[in-house]
């Protein structure tokens, strides 16, 4: 078994009874390959410098409040993009509603991540020292003006590659659900359509999602319909189940969406050789406690704490701990 296959069956113990093992043999066999390492494979390409365009987000009771975002997600990201910047001096420009981009800065800020406008990111390529930075971008709330967006701004970043980590897609009936089968579009960008549109062009992309409503499942669309609940019939009564149905190149799938994050960079920094790259139990608990702070709830337990999904804190950096060890372990060999 190779150390791709390792973590990805690692991250994909289903802890939380969602059917995520399904959902993750349905995308190894489309990959072909270990799921980190293709995604791994997708970071390794970019050029120094680059743009990378992320995203993440969740408006999680979006019919209280449009504000109210979850745990799962910003820790994930912010960890690909502090291995970006590291590996490749790259510039992460992260879009999500304008509602939740101020916290997602935060989480940002917490893992080294200067946040400057993308004119100032492109002066970190001039000579006078290193910085790590991060450019946040709001995004359109309805679908009209998220389509009308999404050329300008490929036009504008030209990113070498597309990433989601736990960021909401629409159903074939264009509805964005939660796992409970709800309609919770409202106050949510429509970002889904900016990696339609960035599939169109030919930019790679990869996504993480733990659900089957992410952007990405599309790719295990079938799979989704037939092991989630909610899959197939949702709660709304729109008659379209819950399944996001935007694709990317590569789809990793995770019993916590955080989780794939931490296995791609954990594949990026073997596939680097850098053990720099690799996320640790000490960084996880400092984005995870800094998400309690400007309210990012657990979404499972609807109550703003470090346990996400309903899984314990301890569980997390215990994760992230052991996909550092098989790395270091492999680079020692």
């Amino acid at each position: 078994m190779t150390l791709g296959d390792r973590l990805d069956r690692l991250v994909n113990i289903d802890i939380g009874g969602r059917g995520i093992e399904y959902l993750y043999d349905a995308a190894r066999a489309r990959s072909g390959a270990a799921l980190c390492t293709a995604a791994a494979g997708m970071l390794a390409a970019v050029p120094e410098g680059a743009v990378v365009l992320l995203t993440t987000g969740s408006v999680s009771r979006a019919w209280i409040s449009a504000e109210i975002g979850e745990n799962d997600g910003p820790a994930g990201l912010a960890a690909i993009a502090r291995a970006l910047s590291l590996a490749r001096r790259a510039i992460p420009v992260v879009v999500a509603e304008a509602a939740l981009l101020p916290g997602i800065g935060e989480i940002l800020r917490s893992a080294g991540l200067s946040l400057v406008t993308l004119e100032e990111a492109r002066r970190t390529a001039m000579p006078g020292g290193r910085l790590a930075v991060a450019v946040l971008r709001p995004y359109p709330l309805e679908d009209a003006a998220a389509k009308a967006a999404a050329g300008p701004l490929l036009d504008e970043l030209a990113p070498a590659l597309a990433f989601s980590s736990e960021r909401v897609g629409r159903n074939a009936k264009g509805v964005y659900h939660n796992m409970r089968g709800v309609d919770f579009g409202m106050g949510r960008a429509r970002i889904d359509h900016l990696f339609d549109a960035a599939l169109a062009r030919g930019i790679p992309s990869v996504a993480v999602g733990d659900g089957g409503n992410e952007i990405g499942m599309g790719l295990v669309a079938e799979a989704v319909s037939q092991h989630v609940p909610f899959g197939n019939s949702c709660a709304c009564g729109c008659g379209g189940g819950l399944g996001a149905i935007t694709s990317t190149d590569v789809l990793m799938t995770a019993a916590v969406s955080n989780w794939g994050c931490t296995a791609i960079v954990a594949a990026f920094a073997a596939l680097e050789r850098n053990p720099a790259l690799l996320h640790t139990p000490e960084l996880e608990a400092r984005l995870l406690l800094r998400g309690t702070e400007i309210g990012l709830i657990n979404s499972v337990q609807g109550i703003v704490d470090a346990n996400v999904d309903g899984i314990p804190l301890s569980t997390h950096q215990a994760v992230v701990e052991l996909c550092r060890q098989l790395v270091l372990a492999e680079l020692a060999r």
